[in-house]
């Protein structure tokens, strides 16, 4: 780890898995302050956090490919049955 980099790999997977949570803005602000506060002095997690920014970016602008009618049709028929089922 670097001079700059004050915090143990711990914290830094505990930051990781909640990175996501975090852009999308699914947690609660006393979370997102200690994640701020984290981000704020360690440089590979402001690296990672960019990356899946790009990345995040990156997907929503994807075309969502479409379906061959055959296999909707099947999914539908499919559905239909499930819930005449129930």
């Amino acid at each position: 780890m670097s001079a700059e980099h004050r915090h143990g790999r711990e914290q830094c997977k505990q930051i990781f898995a909640r990175l996501s949570e975090y852009l999308d803005g699914e947690l609660p602000e006393n979370l997102c302050e200690r994640i701020e506060g984290h981000l704020d002095g360690c440089p590979p997690c402001q690296a990672f956090l960019r990356s899946l920014e790009r990345t995040v970016r990156w997907v929503e602008n994807l075309e969502a490919p479409q379906l061959p009618e055959e296999v909707r049709r099947a999914v539908h028929e499919a559905w239909e049955r499930c819930r005449s089922d129930s």
